[in-house]
């Protein structure tokens, strides 16, 4: 069992990482993926890191401490639940391909992607900096409300690209026969959550690739096949020049004898 590295913590805090991450074990048709919904991890982290001082720049520019606050709820909740929630069902689905962690994935990430258009509109009170609250703003102070600008422009590509990956990975998983009901399958059996089962996914998963390498290279047997019958083939032809040789022998014998007898 590998020891976990994620989240990376320097060593003076007395906390050790909690999940196990390295994307060399998903298999090269999904690493490409897996890696791009992280780094739309990565943004939306840091456009909740954004928010925050954007609500900052509210609350001093007379807008009022709730947002200020709710800014914090948002990014100390919401940085790590959603990469429990649905980034490390994708990386498992991935994974071990796995149904039952890509259902888990579309229902919480469309969930995602509603919170995003909300916070990407910016309804005052909720604590994000969204267009309506900004283009509001403009008109109590310019500078909070330029400030604000920065993590609405944020929320919109986030909302954009959630709403593209949740596409795309849609469309791979049906174009690769997922189902409900296969899902269904895996919770009754509790397939999703063995660990023996799930590495025998993965290593099936990496060995799909193998047959149309092996059907590649030539049979052996064949050649031996040829080489053999190309031996037996100079064998003969070889026999036959030898009783001919033989033949022409006896002639010249016989010749010399019936002379010898005249």
């Amino acid at each position: 069992m590998a020891e976990n590295n994620f989240p990376p913590l320097p060593r003076f805090i007395p906390l050790k990482p909690c999940f196990y991450q390295d994307f060399n074990e998903i298999p090269d048709q999904h690493r490409t993926m897996c890696k791009r919904l992280y780094h739309l991890w990565i943004l939306n982290s840091a456009t909740l890191a954004f928010n925050l001082i954007g609500c900052l720049a509210w609350m001093c520019g007379g807008g009022g401490a709730t947002n200020f606050g709710m800014a914090i709820l948002w990014l100390i909740l919401f940085t790590p639940c959603s990469y429990v929630c649905w980034f490390r069902p994708i990386y498992k689905a991935f994974k071990t391909d796995s149904s039952f962690n890509f259902m888990a994935f579309f229902f919480v990430f469309m969930a995602q992607v509603v919170i995003s258009i909300i916070q990407t509109v910016g309804i005052p009170g909720w604590g994000v900096c969204g267009w309506l609250a900004t283009i509001t703003f403009f008109s109590t102070n310019i500078g909070s409300a330029v400030v604000m600008l920065i993590p609405t422009i944020m929320f919109t590509a986030v909302a954009v690209l959630s709403f593209v990956a949740l596409t795309r990975v849609h469309n791979l998983y049906r174009g690769s026969g997922g189902s409900m009901s296969k899902a269904q399958q895996e919770w009754t059996s509790g397939a999703w959550k063995n660990p023996h089962v799930q590495q025998a996914a993965q290593q099936a998963a990496v060995g799909a690739r193998g047959p149309s390498i092996r059907t590649s290279t030539p049979p052996r047997p064949t050649t031996t096949t040829t080489t053999r019958c190309r031996a037996r083939g100079g064998r003969r032809e070889g026999g036959e020049e030898m009783e001919v040789s033989m033949s022409k022998r006896e002639l010249a014998l016989r010749a010399s004898r019936l002379k010898g007898q005249r």
